[in-house]
């Protein structure tokens, strides 16, 4: 790929924003980068497999699929580029993916193995500086959840569980979750959830399906 062109592609990612031309430049220029593409159905990453790698969507859509420990349930979320594929697990304790990351159009994948990026946080203050600003964030996201409010209806704490299943709080979920787990996931009846579901379905926010509930918009829902 031409070096204007990555160029163009890096301004589209968090990473890189906020670096001078000239450093850009050099980065464009001097990385060593990988580029595949990936067709619609076909597997990109693997949950439980090494990352090694920060993996960049620059075109097309992809599925994240997430699943509960033992199988209780599995949330899918569709994800449009510019994404960055779980960058948070090149690092830390455990650098496996979480996510099921699969191709959902036909995809572009621009890649840095790990070797480059350890080379690019020592060269450049402000990618560096943007990694640990993305690190921080994520902290500070999941510290807050535990000082909210506790939800007053039950209806409240569906739309909570929702919303603390999803790595985006917006865009197309679907919750593979049998009405009798999500109840004993809420500590209610499940005529009580299904009461709930059912009104949500009635008011187009929620679509539920047998072991399915499909969410097209969630940032509608937490409104």
């Amino acid at each position: 790929m031409p070096v204007l062109k990555i160029y163009d592609q890096l301004l589209q990612f968090p990473l890189f924003q906020g670096m001078s031309h000239d450093d850009l430049e050099i980065v464009a220029g001097h990385t060593r980068f990988g580029f595949m593409k990936v067709s619609a159905g076909k597997r990109i990453v693997a949950s439980g497999a090494p990352c090694t790698q920060l993996c960049f969507v620059i075109s097309g859509s992809v599925s994240v699929e997430c699943h509960a420990d033992e199988g209780r349930f599995s949330v899918l979320e569709h994800m449009g580029a510019p994404y960055v594929i779980q960058q948070e697990a090149i690092f830390g304790y455990y650098q496996r993916y979480t996510r099921t990351v699969s191709a959902q159009t036909d995809v572009s994948l621009l890649t840095i193995d790990k070797e480059e990026v350890l080379r690019l946080l020592e060269d450049f203050l402000v990618f560096r500086l943007n990694l640990v600003n993305h690190y921080a964030t994520q902290t500070q996201k999941l510290s807050q959840q535990f000082w909210r409010g506790a939800p007053r209806s039950l209806r409240e704490r569906v739309v909570r569980f929702f919303l603390s299943h999803c790595s985006y709080p917006a865009g197309s979920k679907i919750f593979f979750i049998l009405m009798e787990r999500l109840a004993q996931e809420l500590n209610d009846s499940r005529l009580n959830v299904s009461r709930v579901l059912n009104q949500l379905q009635y008011e187009g926010l929620v679509e539920l399906h047998r072991g399915r509930v499909v969410i097209p918009q969630l940032e509608r829902l937490v409104m």
